[in-house]
């Protein structure tokens, strides 16, 4: 398979700065020692929601509550390495006041394996696909947590008129810290200005398509990724658990963070942003940042500080909530107030759809 080479690539160019620690080449080097142990088999338990068809490969929504007339529908989009069981303690207290769905990129969670390469444009095709075939209609209020923060924007900035409100629960960044080549950079500075590659509607990756050399690496990964399922998220319901302890050993949740275009479409990002003010207009903005320290090194601690607090910018009407007992996922640390915090940004994108219908 041509993409092969790329796979591998992609693997390596996602070194990141994490909370505590900094991955570097050496352990991700380690990782990817060959072995063996990886997921095999069916799910442990089966998927609380729909599988759709968006395109040759299903997808996993999950959606509960009911449609309530003149209110958003809330979509959750979870960080990397995580789906829809991440938000156990939020999506059912929304569902009480709210349509809310929660769902699994494709092929992370019960989802199959979608396209190669799994760039952020193809990820936001793949939601408004999924939203439009299973049914359900904007306008939406976006909710995206760490990597899931940069997906709705991205989203938001590519179907506009679909979205009527946001949060950024300790959102991910356009400019992130990467380990490359045993260099500590900014990953948006390392764009070439390669063309991203158009979407895919059609054609998902298999895994018989994986050359060996590629597989055995992504089997390793998934090995070291299920020693480290569950870390920070000890309040998660055991059933969520164990889906997360099989999901991260499977070679197709390895395979679906391959994205060899990430710089160039950060970097797009960037420059879009910067020819507005605030990029989300009067949008009705929450931001919820971790108020715990999340970086033993001082200065990162202050770069992630000042990175929220730019957040709030991006509309004239944002606003950020310190999340002070929570690290880095408020929504598993303090889910009432994520719950909470949503059904404030539903009143107000109420409030504004009454002096600005929405289309």
């Amino acid at each position: 398979m041509s993409g092969g080479v790329e796979l591998l690539h992609g693997m390596i160019n996602q070194m990141t700065i994490r909370p505590r620690f900094l991955l570097s080449a050496v352990a991700l080097l380690a990782c990817l020692t060959p072995t063996t142990g990886v997921t095999q088999g069916e799910p442990p338990f089966r998927a609380p929601g729909r599988m759709i068809d968006i395109g040759g490969w299903k997808v996993h929504l999950h959606c509960t509550g009911e449609v309530r007339p003149d209110q958003p529908t809330v979509i959750l989009e979870a960080g990397a390495g995580d789906f829809s069981v991440e938000w156990s303690l939020v999506q059912p207290a929304v569902a009480r006041f709210a349509r809310v769905c929660s769902y699994d990129r494709s092929g992370d969670g019960w989802s199959e394996l979608g396209p190669h390469p799994r760039t952020m444009k193809q990820l936001v095709y793949e939601l408004h696909t999924l939203l439009e075939r299973a049914g359900e209609k904007a306008p939406f209020v976006l909710v995206g947590q760490s990597f899931g923060g940069v997906v709705v924007r991205l989203y938001a900035a590519t179907y506009s008129t679909d979205v009527a409100g946001m949060m950024l629960v300790d959102a991910g960044r356009l400019d992130p810290w990467r380990f490359i080549n045993g260099n500590l950079v900014q990953l948006n500075t390392t764009a070439t200005g390669r063309p991203v590659p158009e979407v895919k509607t059609s054609g998902p990756l298999r895994e018989s398509d994986l050359p060996p050399a590629a597989r055995a690496q992504m089997q390793a990964a998934a090995r070291d990724l299920v020693t480290r399922a569950n870390e920070s998220r000890d309040k998660l319901p055991a059933e969520a658990k164990e889906m997360r302890r099989w999901a991260l050993g499977t070679i197709k949740h390895v395979a679906a963070y391959v994205n060899p275009f990430e710089a160039e479409e950060l970097a797009l990002m960037i420059a879009a942003a910067k020819q507005k003010e605030y990029p989300l207009g009067d949008m009705p903005l929450t931001v919820l940042s971790a108020g715990r320290v999340q970086y033993d090194e001082a200065w990162l601690q202050e770069d992630h500080k000042r990175t929220q607090e730019s957040h709030a910018n991006l509309s004239r009407n944002g606003k950020q909530i310190v999340a002070l007992e929570s690290g880095h996922h408020i929504h598993i640390d303090e889910p009432e107030l994520v719950t909470e915090s949503i059904r404030d940004l539903l009143g107000a994108t109420t409030q504004r759809s009454r002096s600005l219908p929405f289309p």
